[in-house]
């Protein structure tokens, strides 16, 4: 169980997003869209609400997450980058500060095996208040629980 009160993290986590795309290639899996994502890439992209879900989502377990390229590339994962980085998605943007990268230490470790910005040494500090407000979102947004 998560101690909120006094985790493990409570002196801050050093992230820094390197943009390297690792976190959005190579392997299947969703991202998962609320309505206000939708909004956001749909007016970042110049598309009606209607149009952004038919070009870019699938419905997947009663909800809906971006599509993908035959590669698991995100549908937005364009030369290397995130093409809609200023827009993207709640889960995106709340990474890595997920339940499951931040439940122990261990489990920061293990998600810093696959993410070059966890502990990066030019990575900010960033404090306990913004790593809960970020876990917050995450949960609301996912429905994960506690």
């Amino acid at each position: 169980m998560l101690n909120i009160i006094d985790p493990w993290y409570k002196e801050g986590l050093k992230f820094k997003c390197t943009e390297c795309g690792k976190c959005c290639s190579g392997f299947p899996g969703y991202v998962w869209l609320n309505e206000r994502d939708i909004e956001m890439l749909a007016s970042h992209l110049n598309l009606s609400i209607k149009d952004f879900k038919i070009r870019y989502t699938r419905s997947k377990h009663g909800k809906l997450s971006l599509t993908e390229m035959k590669n698991f590339d995100c549908v937005f994962f364009k030369e290397g980058k995130c093409s809609v980085y200023k827009a993207r998605p709640s889960q995106c943007r709340t990474f890595p500060f997920w339940l499951s990268n931040i439940k122990t230490k261990r489990d920061w470790e293990n998600a810093r095996e696959g993410c070059e910005g966890i502990d990066h040494p030019e990575g900010d500090l960033i404090p306990l208040h913004q790593i809960q407000k970020e876990l917050k979102t995450y949960l609301e947004d996912s429905g994960e629980r506690l």
